[in-house]
């Protein structure tokens, strides 16, 4: 046909966001030792000794520390492992658990998961 024109539509290439990351935050309770904080920190997140310590450290001095920064999912189930560990055997009267939070990451961290 005259005067009709084909216009050819250009593919654009879809925009992949990435997930928003979130920090799993360890709360102090005063009711658990160094040495439950160290453990559960290797056996949880896989820190190494020195980083468990320095986790340990800074829950006590500051009353949160984050454990790890990762995509919501991954966080959620960290939480809930941490919420599960168990009492500390080394206290008497330690009741249970640590309690931990997520929360969105203002920026990414050290430990993001890709």
């Amino acid at each position: 046909m005259p005067g009709t024109q084909t216009q050819t539509q250009t593919e654009s290439t879809p925009s992949t966001q990435r997930p928003v990351p979130w920090n799993v935050v360890l709360l102090d309770d005063d009711q658990h030792t160094y040495d439950y904080v160290i453990r559960m920190m290797q056996q949880l997140f896989g820190h190494p000794l020195e980083r468990a310590y320095q986790l340990a450290k800074q829950v006590d001095a500051d009353g949160r520390a984050v454990c790890k920064t990762t995509h919501r999912e991954l966080a959620e189930l960290k939480q809930e492992q941490i919420h599960a560990y168990g009492r500390d055997e080394l206290i008497a009267g330690c009741a249970g658990a640590m309690s931990a939070i997520i929360e969105p990451a203002e920026h990414d961290g050290e430990d993001d998961d890709d």
